[in-house]
């Protein structure tokens, strides 16, 4: 098992590189780059803005707040008028003054070890702003994955025992129908029925703790921060239910029909330690299998509309803001941090499964 581990520890190396380098090459494409960017604001702005930017003492460049949200076009439409000397002296603070290829291994050789450099219009180190964005994603992806999980498989395998019966029947048009509706719309429905827009005032509006959280004792600072997380946790799942709870039953039932549980029960074994005992530790290999995707999808993809309704400032909401700012560097540095950690929880599934089942030898498949 340990050689199956290093060589996935090593595998990790070219996929990683692999995809930095397509994701990298896309965006070099991708029309209105920060250069076009700042040279649109100072279009709209003035020539005040261009002292700004070339007396900045960080040497980044440095935008007034909200100068570098409003787009730009593709191009240099608009630098009509502009010294080439200030625009070359921009290409080079954003580092497009060096040819592709030299970028791209410069920046694999910070990445490597975890210097993702500075956002191009925040000011700041994006390191910096991965942590301060991460608590909030990390909380909506683990509490909402785990919701999931947790409603789903007990569901899946009630369906699964109860197979063509009312109880399948009816759970089935309630789990369809909880897909059907957008988590953004089931979020906007909570804040109006539960958080004090027309009916009742139960939980809070906005935030992911009260402005005195930090003045509260911590078993107070708990029950806050949970009171907090109920609904965008349930916004974020509610879309989750129905692939997990199918997965789950689909799986109990190919299992329970297997040869190994027709002779468990001819035994006189009682169906719950058939079902517990048996059935339970098959069946639930390929639920677990799914885990790590979900979890990473739930921090990185899903939650740039729940954190904006919610005013939750995390990561879903920085990188779709980067990828509208053409902010490379945050939208390269959380790309590289979220593909590490989605290919390393591949390898913790992988060995989940070993524990679950000791059967499984992934050594022994590859030989």
């Amino acid at each position: 098992m340990t050689a199956y581990i290093i060589r996935r520890l090593l595998l990790i190396v070219p996929t990683l590189f692999v995809i930095m380098l397509i994701n990298f090459v896309v965006l070099q494409f991708l029309p209105g780059g920060p250069v076009e960017q700042v040279i649109a604001q100072i279009t709209q702005t003035g020539p005040g803005i261009t002292e700004r930017i070339t007396q900045g003492q960080s040497g980044e460049v440095s935008l007034p707040a909200g100068d570098a949200g409003d787009g730009g076009p593709s191009g240099y439409r608009g630098a009509q008028g502009l010294d080439e000397e200030f625009i070359a002296e921009l290409e080079r603070q954003f580092g497009f003054d060096k040819p592709l290829h030299e970028r791209f291994f410069l920046m694999v050789g910070n990445y490597a070890v975890f210097d993702f450099g500075d956002s191009f219009f925040r000011d700041e180190p994006v390191v910096d702003l991965i942590l301060d964005k991460m608590p909030v994603s990390i909380s909506l992806g683990i509490w909402s994955t785990l919701l999931i999980y947790l409603v789903s498989i007990p569901l899946g395998i009630a369906k699964a025992v109860r197979d063509g019966q009312r109880f399948d029947i009816w759970t089935s048009g309630v789990v369809v129908v909880a897909t059907a509706v957008p988590g953004f719309l089931f979020a906007v429905f909570l804040l109006i029925v539960f958080a004090g827009g027309q009916y009742f005032s139960i939980f809070p509006l906005r935030g992911i703790v009260s402005d005195n959280w930090e003045e509260l004792p911590l078993g107070q600072q708990i029950l806050d921060y949970l009171w907090h997380m109920v609904l965008p946790t349930i916004s974020m799942a509610i879309g989750g239910f129905a692939a997990l709870t199918m997965l789950t039953k689909n799986s109990f039932l190919d299992q329970i029909n297997q040869q190994y549980v027709v002779t468990a029960r001819a035994k006189g074994l009682e169906d719950k330690r058939v079902l517990y005992g048996h059935v339970f530790r098959n069946a639930m290999l390929i639920v677990i299998s799914g885990f790590p995707a979900a979890l990473v999808g739930m921090l990185f993809t899903g939650a740039v509309l729940i954190e904006t309704i919610f005013s939750l400032d995390g990561l879903g909401l920085l990188g779709f803001e980067a990828v509208f700012n053409r902010d490379y560097p945050i939208v390269l540095g959380t790309l590289y941090f979220f593909t590490l950690l989605g290919l390393i929880m591949g390898l913790v599934t992988d060995l989940t499964y070993t524990l679950i089942d000791p059967r499984i030898d992934f050594e022994s498949r590859e030989t």
